[in-house]
């Protein structure tokens, strides 16, 4: 496979800089439990990358939980504002981050989380998120569908300075949804899925991965690590 070299390098944040799937699966579960309902795999993949209440509508529908999306939300929350503060960084991240900023080489982050989760899941980290040029979050004005509608990706690249076209950017996800985003927007896709991950969801990137720590930047043209 030749990859295209790069100039400009985008990441996904949930499940991909920041443990949060895991805790995202821990709150839901724990509603879940009240009404003796398991939240699967299934569900789970279906809903990663998608905006808060999108997800707990389809979570809502498919668990047939009784209560209204927003209720879930809600609860949801309150559960999460106790458990993102505690977000790890993912193994490898730090040391890519760190050396591709090293390097001028320009990074933002594209994520669906709004701000106020944003701020919960990056109290801990803030010295490293102060690394990227720039963050588009999911409550952005001009980010007006969520992933995998291309957006997030589009706005994030304009914002650069100067923008940068779609095939200058190369994406880190780890959901399907934000692989087809990505791919929407006319750039390369490295995807580094989470193990549970159906392997039929990850055969559209460009480069699938078991860890951050497994990227080789020569690849795509960016700095080799010394």
């Amino acid at each position: 496979m030749t990859y295209k070299p790069v100039t400009h390098v985008i990441f996904d944040m949930d499940g991909l800089l920041l443990d949060t799937e895991r805790l995202y699966t821990v709150s839901f579960q724990e509603i879940c439990d009240r009404f003796g309902k398991t939240y699967t795999w299934d569900v789970k993949s279906s809903v990663m990358g998608k905006k808060a209440l999108d997800a707990a509508r389809i979570i809502r529908d498919s668990l047939e939980l009784p209560m209204s999306p927003e209720e879930l939300l809600e609860e949801s929350r309150k559960i999460q504002e106790r458990l993102f503060p505690t977000a790890a960084l993912m193994p490898g991240v730090e040391k890519l981050i760190t050396h591709l900023h090293k390097y001028n080489i320009p990074i933002a982050v594209a994520t669906s989380s709004a701000s106020l989760t944003f701020e919960m899941k990056t109290s801990r980290h803030k010295d490293f998120f102060s690394l990227f040029n720039h963050i588009v979050l999911g409550d952005d004005p001009e980010v007006k569908n969520g992933k995998p509608q291309p957006d997030a990706f589009q706005v994030c690249a304009s914002r650069f300075d100067p923008p940068a076209s779609p095939e200058q950017c190369l994406v880190f996800e780890d959901a399907p949804n934000g692989v087809k985003a990505g791919l929407a927007a006319g750039m390369q896709v490295v995807m580094i899925p989470d193990q549970n991950l159906d392997h039929s969801l990850t055969q559209e990137a460009t480069l699938v991965l078991d860890s951050m720590e497994d990227f080789r930047p020569q690849l795509f043209g960016l700095p080799a690590y010394n």
